[in-house]
Parts: structure tokens; C-alpha cells; sequence
């Protein structure tokens, strides 16, 4: 049976994807029948990720400017298409209150959360997305809605690229669907300091009763990016267990 994802034969760009949700989204893409251009910074890790999922990949830096016309390059060129990008890639840095925040760490984190997305779009529209359409999906956090303690940079950031997602949707369509995902805390590396001391209290303030895993918001991703989400653009979808609306349950 012929999966209605429609991804067969697609080519997809996944940054970030040697670890946490960006691996998740790259094994969901590759599962689904996409043939998967993986990118991170270490050379060892793309490689393997790259070799497990029968794909190709690119060790680097989003923060290089001159990195995404070259995963871009790789992709046409190995490929020959481009039709799903997946921008995950990001830095949690600086970490600490806004007064005491290093001016490099604070510029450091647009550039890999805001302009690494915008440029990785733009070499994906100028190299095939503009005349054979195509899909984005930009990684946010459920923190670019609210203020939380040692995350000013991180959660300034990603609102830029909320808004991002909704200026682009309504740039490049009809022809490319642009939307975002917003975990809430998930069990990866880059979180583990927030979700590793308090885990438990967490959880059992959550109505699904735990945090979540990088699957959780893979198969999100993997459902914007298919047929099945083919009139959804310009959205923002909340993968949180629930953060916003705490368990109501009534006592016995």
C-alpha cells in the first residue's frame, strides 16, 4: 500500500539531525520513503547518521554563512531536488538573566535561530522550491509565547523565527507551505539541565502524565511536511503534553 504521506522520491534537508528531535525527524522523513540530506557539526556523527538512514550528509555550522548554499548544493547535486526542509538546528545560548548576556552569545543565537533558517530557505526556493513548490518546517519551542528564567535569548529568538515562519507562508505560497513546531520540554541532550533535576514534578504537572520525546514532535513535523497537511501553512503547532492547560480533574 502506497503511504499518504507522499513522500516517496522526495528529497529532505534536515539540520541539526545527528541527535534529539532533529535525528527523530530524520528517521521519520527516511521511514516515510524521503531520501534524507542530514547536516551537523560533527563530521563523525553526520557521517553515521547519514549511513543509518541511506541518505547523504554535511558536517558544519548553520552560523557559517556560507554553509546552507553548500548543504543546498549537496542536495541538488546528489538529488536533484529539494522538496522538504526541516530547520532545526539551534543554540540555547547565552543562558542567563538578559542584563548579564555576552553581546556575541546574544548575536550568536539569531544567527543560528533566525538567519540560518533564512538563508537555508532562500538557497531551497532560489535551487529548486520557487518552480517545483515545496515544503518548511522550522523548529520553535512553546517558550517564544511566554518568559521563563535563563531563557531571554533563547525564547527572543525563536519568536523571531515564529514570526518568520508567518512572513514567509505568506511570501512563498502558494507554491511552498511554510510552518513551525514548538516542543515543549522534550528529552534531549541540549535540555537535559532543564528536564534531568525535575523530571518528575514535571510530568505530573502535565495532563499526559510525562515530558516528551523527540518521536513526539517528529511525527508532527512528518505530518506538516506530507500530503495530509497539504492546506496548512502559516502555522504554528503546539507539541507540549499539554503545558498550557494543566490537569482540571475533578476530585473524588
Amino acid at each position: 500500500m502506497t503511504s499518504s504521506y507522499g513522500l516517496e522520491g522526495r528529497t529532505a534537508v534536515v539540520t541539526g539531525a545527528t541527535r534529539g528531535i532533529g535525528r527523530a525527524v530524520a528517521e521519520q522523513l527516511a521511514g516515510a520513503g524521503a531520501l534524507v540530506c542530514v547536516t551537523a557539526r560533527d563530521g563523525d556523527d553526520v557521517r553515521r547518521t547519514a549511513e543509518e538512514l541511506g541518505g547523504i550528509g554535511l558536517a558544519g555550522s548553520v552560523a557559517d554563512p556560507g554553509h546552507p548554499a553548500r548543504v543546498t548544493e549537496l542536495a541538488l547535486r546528489e538529488f536533484g531536488r529539494i522538496d522538504v526542509l526541516v530547520n532545526n538546528a539551534a543554540t540555547n545560548q547565552p543562558y542567563g538573566p538578559l542584563m548579564e548576556a555576552d553581546p556575541d552569545l546574544w548575536r550568536t543565537a539569531f544567527t543560528v535561530n533566525v538567519e540560518a533558517p533564512l538563508r537555508l530557505v532562500q538557497c531551497a526556493w532560489h535551487g529548486w522550491m520557487r518552480e517545483h513548490g515545496g515544503v518548511v518546517v522550522n523548529i520553535c519551542t512553546e517558550g517564544a509565547t511566554h518568559v521563563g528564567p535563563g531563557i531571554g535569548a533563547y525564547g527572543t529568538s525563536k519568536a523571531a523565527l515564529l514570526h518568520l515562519t508567518r512572513q514567509l507562508a505568506g511570501e512563498l505560497g502558494p507554491g511552498v507551505r511554510v510552518n513551525s513546531v514548538s516542543p515543549g520540554l522534550v528529552r534531549t541532550e541540549m535540555a537535559r539541565f532543564v528536564w534531568e533535576p525535575g523530571e518528575r514534578d514535571t510530568a505530573a504537572g502535565l495532563p499526559l502524565g510525562r515530558i516528551g520525546e523527540p518521536q513526539d514532535v517528529a511525527r508532527a513535523v512528518l505530518w506538516l511536511c506530507s500530503n495530509e497537511a497539504r492546506w496548512v501553512t502559516g502555522t504554528d503547532l503546539l507539541v507540549d503534553g499539554g503545558t498550557r492547560v494543566r490537569p482540571a480533574r475533578i476530585p473524588t
